[in-house]
């Protein structure tokens, strides 16, 4: 009797230390791709954008709008809406569902000449959700917004 419950205690330790070990690596993986796409942002850099974003993805935007696809939103930094001369991006909250990550965190910007709050240092938080699709992660929702001071 003694044998099967040290047998069944050890299988659960092992199950729950495999999960442990792939959601640690998950939570890299989308660490990695998370601040990929705050540089990618910061350097303009729309190919790796295209690569980071769903073609649908739908960002809920510090301009107080929705922009509804990844075309609109590579528009916008042509246009020098978005653009940055300072973009740091700290990750805080990880969330984890089938073929879906959602992280929680906090940025500071500091807009460039020419964008919206040009050259005001500005702290926000942000939410992105990360999907599977085709066993790729993508960037499919994003919400960002200014913090308010005067609570």
């Amino acid at each position: 009797m003694k044998a099967r419950v040290f047998l069944f205690l050890a299988l659960v330790l092992l199950s729950y230390s495999s999960i442990a070990q792939e959601t640690d690596s998950l939570r890299q993986e989308i660490e990695k791709l998370d601040l990929a796409h705050a540089k990618a942002i910061f350097t303009s850099d729309a190919k790796a954008l295209d690569q980071l974003m769903d073609d649908q993805v739908t960002v809920n935007h510090p301009t107080n709008r929705i922009v509804n696809e990844k075309a609109e939103l590579l528009k916008l930094m042509k246009s020098g809406v978005i653009r940055y001369s300072s973009f740091q991006r700290y990750p805080e909250k990880f969330l984890f569902f089938k073929d879906m990550v959602i992280v929680m965190g906090n940025e500071e910007v500091v807009p460039a000449k020419g964008a919206p709050n040009a050259g005001n240092k500005l702290k926000r938080r942000y939410t992105n959700i990360w999907m599977k699709k085709d066993n790729t992660w993508k960037l499919t929702v994003r919400h960002a917004n200014n913090e308010c001071l005067d609570i």
